[in-house]
C-alpha cells in the first residue's frame, strides 16, 4: 500500500508542470481577420486564435473590438470564450 502511495505521489509531482501550461487568459485586441474555413480569428496582437467547432462568427469581422478568453494548447490559442466589446 505504501508503494501504490509513493507512487502516486510521485505521478502527481510529475505530471503537476503540465497542468500549469493549460491554464486560461485574456486578451484584449481588434480583429484583423477571420477565417471561418480554418476556424480561426487573427488579432491586432498579432495572434492567431483557433476556434471550436462549433463557434459562432456571426458579427466577427475584421475592425470588431474583442475581448478573448483562450487556453494555450500545444502552443496554439485555442478560444474558450469571446465577447464583443461595444
Amino acid at each position: 500500500m505504501r508503494l501504490l502511495v509513493a507512487t502516486l505521489m510521485a505521478m502527481a509531482v510529475f505530471l503537476s508542470p503540465l497542468a500549469a501550461s493549460a491554464e486560461s487568459a485574456d486578451v484584449e485586441a481588434v480583429i484583423t481577420k477571420v477565417d471561418t474555413a480554418n476556424l480561426s480569428l487573427s488579432l491586432d496582437d498579432g495572434k492567431k486564435y483557433q476556434a471550436p467547432e462549433e463557434f459562432n462568427f456571426d458579427g466577427l469581422e475584421p475592425g470588431v473590438k474583442v475581448v478573448v478568453f483562450y487556453t494555450d494548447v500545444d502552443g496554439k490559442r485555442v478560444i474558450n470564450d469571446l465577447e464583443i466589446v461595444q
